[in-house]
Formats: C-alpha cells, structure tokens, sequence
C-alpha cells in the first residue's frame, strides 16, 4: 500500500502539473485576440472498488492509483468586443471561424484583425490570405455590374480576397426621362426640362417647349412640343426633335408623337405618361416636375464590410455594390478542431469537414452576423483561471505531501524491521 502511495501521488504531481499548464497558457493570452481557453479534464487511474463490511451503503468506494489528465477541451464562449479603429477588423458575433490559408493549407480562427497588403489581398497581420468568395464583376480597375449581393461558392471552393486600390464605376448614360405637370388650358408657352447624363459623363438638359396647336380640334386640346437636347449652358445644341401631344376633353393625355431624342450620341427616351400619369392640360395652375435615370461615373471611395460578410464598394456617386463575401466556416464539432496556435486551428476526423450553413432556398449563407471596426478578445476569464490555478496548486501539494508522507512512512517501517 505505501509502493500505491507513491505510484499516487506522482500521477497526482503529473496530472496537476498539466493542469496547471494549460491555465497558465490560458492566463497568458488573457490578452490574445480570438484566444479560445482550455480546460483540463480528469479521470481516475486503474480503480478497484473496496469490499465493505455493510451492502446497506449507498457509496461506492474504491482505491486506485490516482487521477490521469484525460483530454483537454476547447471552451466555447465568446469573448467580449473591443473597438478597432480599422474597417478591416472583424468581428463574428455568433458561431463560426474566419478561414485563412497559407501555401494552400487552410485553417481556421475567430480572429479578425485583417488588412490589405501591398497587393490589396486582404490578409492577417503575419500575411496569411484571408478566404472568401470574389464577385466577377471587376475587370481590369472597372466595376462591370452593380450586384446587390455575392453569393458565397462552395465551402472547398474559397479563394483568398483581392479587390484594387482604384476602382471606376462607369458612366450610365440617361436612357429615360420622364415627365409630369399640368399645362393648364391657357393658350401660353410652357417650358418643362430634365436633366440627362451622356456617354462621355456630361450632364446635359432635355427641353420640352408646348405651344397650343392652332387651330385647335374639339373636344380636347392639342399641344405642339419641341423637344431639344442641349449642354446645361445652351450653347451647345445635339438633336431637336417635334411632335404632338394630345388630351381629351378631361385633359388626359391620348396621344404623344414625340418619342425618342439624341444626347450627345445617347438616344433617350421621352416619356410624357398616359392619362393622368405624366403630363395633363386641365384647368389650374402650371407646375412640372422630371425624373432620369442615368449614373454619373464614380470613383473608388472605399470598402465596406456589412454584418452578412459582404464587401461593398461605395463610390463618389454615392453609388455601392458588393464585389465579394467573406467566408464564415462551421463545424459539426468545434471542440474537435485540432489547434495549431492559441488563435488558430485545422480540421479534424473529430470536428468533421468545414461547411457552410444554407437558407430555405438551399443558398449558403455566412449563418451569423459579423461587425467591423471591432474584434472579439480572448474568452478567459481571469477570476475563474485563477481560482482553477489556486485549486490545482493545492492538489499539486496535497500529492506532493502524499509523497512525503509515504515516505515517512516507508522509513519507520524499515526501521522498526531493522530493531
């Protein structure tokens, strides 16, 4: 029994120093951004359970040769938030990793202090690419279309993120305007105009003159209308166009023969409405109104990230468009992962492929929300490791004792065999 006193207490030392280990490790990189804690777990070693002298006894005891660590696991909780002064660094608020890659290994972490480098990859501060879906609508510097979202590929489909320092969005000549207002039925001109973008990014006017038809045809009223497209100045003219527009006796508009007119090279269309939707001639007061469509160019203002991981380019326009998504990976087991670093980690046989959550349409979607201009500290609390650390130490002595005490014990024994 005093030989089991020995073997005891030095799985005890052992075992506790491990334990003590990782709460040191964890104490460590209180300050680690997306640090993940550990706690050791214990199990007994090669118990035996004791006859007792009473079946009336509702305790199970038994000897053994102490406790042995027998895993340690990950612990879960998120870390609090702390305020970034970069748009880059991300934050995930609910479940899920970050994917990162280098010379095409992948893995996987909950920190999210990102930049871009030299060649506008976005990357983690020591280089690594950061994973995500591109959107195919950049060409050489130039935004090709304006997309609202990009949907995220396949979870083994991902590529690192690289999006150009100078990006245009392209001019979008007007190719409809739109007008409305009452000519009223007073026999005077009316001036009504919009303003309309061509193909080189020029703002420009379209003009509408209305002169009433002489002599008129009742019932209703005829307008005569020349339309002009012309430089905001008037001193340059591009096209004139005329025609008629027609009302009934209510004033709805019938008829209009004025259709399309050229901008500068742009062929617009000139869109008076129907009825009572546009332009009427009733008895009151004149008032217009126009609207055009058409984009101005823009450059590159900067990039955003919103909350489902999108990578919104917003341009001197005012104009924005996502041209990538950030992936956000999820496993069956997180606790299965194995680690590489106290911020990073590989899949296992235990955490199962990383895979991507999807919505009702089978879509994949990142599964959670993400905020920039943030990024999630470790999740060790300090009062609890160092409460664990206080326990550890006392078991740590408590064995060590054990030692002392078998020994001890060991010598008067041999001594009262030598007497």
């Amino acid at each position: 029994m005093m030989t089991q006193a020995f073997y005891t207490g030095i799985n005890g030392i052992q075992t506790h120093q491990s334990g003590i280990d990782v709460i040191a490790d964890n104490l460590s990189n209180i300050s680690t951004v997306g640090f993940r804690s550990y706690s050791a777990e214990f199990s007994s070693l090669f118990e035996e359970a004791l006859n007792t002298s009473s079946g009336l006894s509702s305790i199970d005891s038994g000897i053994g040769l102490g406790a042995t660590l027998s895993s340690v696991s990950m612990n879960e909780d998120r870390g609090s938030f702390m305020l970034s002064d970069r748009s880059t660094d991300l934050a995930i608020l609910g479940d899920g990793w970050f994917g990162i890659q280098s010379n095409g290994r992948s893995i996987y972490t909950r920190d999210g202090a990102f930049t871009f480098d030299a060649n506008r990859d976005l990357v983690t501060n020591d280089g690594y690419y950061v994973l995500g879906t591109m959107g195919s609508n950049i060409t050489d510097g130039v935004l090709t279309e304006q997309l609202a979202e990009v949907g995220l590929g396949e979870a083994s489909a991902q590529e690192k993120l690289r999006f150009p320092e100078n990006l245009l969005f392209p001019v979008q000549p007007t190719t409809e305007v739109k007008f409305q207002g009452n000519l009223s039925v007073e026999n005077t001109t009316r001036v009504v105009s919009a303003k309309a973008i061509d193909a080189k990014g020029d703002k420009n006017n379209i003009r509408l003159e209305f002169t009433q038809v002489d002599p008129q045809v009742a019932p209703g009223i005829q307008w005569n209308v020349v339309a002009t497209s012309q430089s905001l100045d008037g001193q340059k003219i591009y096209d004139t166009q005329t025609g008629v527009v027609k009302f009934d006796e209510s004033g709805a508009l019938i008829s209009n023969t004025l259709s399309t007119i050229d901008n500068n090279g742009a062929a617009v269309n000139i869109n008076a409405g129907s009825a009572y939707d546009g332009i009427t001639s009733i008895s009151g007061e004149f008032y217009a109104s126009s609207s055009s469509n058409g984009i101005e160019a823009g450059e590159l203002a900067g990039y955003d990230i919103n909350r489902n991981g999108e990578i919104v380019a917003t341009f001197t326009n005012g104009i924005q468009s996502s041209v990538g998504a950030i992936a956000v990976y999820h496993f069956a087991n997180d606790r299965g992962l194995e680690k590489v670093s106290g911020t990073r980690f590989a899949e296992s046989s235990n955490s199962g492929k990383p895979i991507f959550f999807k919505d009702a349409q089978g879509k994949n979607i990142v599964g959670t929300d993400i905020t920039n201009y943030k990024l999630e500290s470790s999740n060790v609390k300090i009062e609890v490791a160092l409460s664990e650390m206080i326990i550890m130490q006392r078991a740590y002595d408590a064995n060590s004792k054990s030692i002392t005490t078998a020994d001890e014990m060991m010598q008067k024994a041999l001594s009262m065999d030598a007497s």
